[in-house]
């Protein structure tokens, strides 16, 4: 009993207790688990984001995956979004939002035009070949469920991370001898 009660006394709060804030995401530099989950909340906010705002295949097609520029822009939005709908920003952050939603759709609109996706088939977004490149070959590939699809792309890609990750951790090890 002669232990104080951890009761006694106003609460402390650590950082621990604080939620992470909104951050932007280099799709590059992360690790095989970090881009397991961005691609899960990625694609739980664009289906939200289509569905709310009724965009079309114009707009976020399905496969807006496979293609990096839609993949940076549309991390881009959520982050802004998540900053925008934080409780602690200014009361106008939401218009600000949407203000940037429309930029946004219009560049979306290019990138779509740029690579020709459609609602049931894609293809690779058109490359200029540099003088000494091979031009690159664009196939168009149709796909009958997109979230089986998107699933084995996730797969796949954290797949290839984790490759990448244990490559170079078996060369540091490799460095360091015996």
């Amino acid at each position: 009993m002669d232990e104080p009660d951890v009761f006694d006394g106003p609460p402390r709060v650590t950082n621990a207790d604080m939620p992470e804030p909104p951050h932007p995401v280099n799709w590059n530099l992360l690790t095989a688990h970090e881009l397991e989950q961005e691609w899960l909340a990625l694609n739980r906010w664009v289906d939200w984001l289509r569905r709310t705002y009724g965009l079309t295949v114009a707009v976020v097609p399905p496969f807006w995956h496979h293609h990096p520029e839609m993949v940076w822009e549309l991390s881009a939005l959520h982050l802004h979004w998540l900053g925008a709908s934080d409780p602690e920003q200014n009361a106008s952050a939401p218009l600000g939002w949407h203000r940037d939603f429309a930029d946004a759709r219009e560049r979306l609109r290019y990138w779509i035009t740029a690579c020709s996706t459609r609602g049931d088939r894609d293809r690779p977004t058109r490359q200029a070949a540099w003088p000494g490149e091979e031009s690159p070959s664009i196939q168009e590939v149709k796909f009958d469920d997109r979230d089986e699809e998107f699933a084995d792309f996730v797969i796949a890609q954290v797949r290839k991370r984790q490759e990448a990750e244990d490559e170079f951790y078996a060369n540091l090890a490799d460095d360091e001898g015996p």
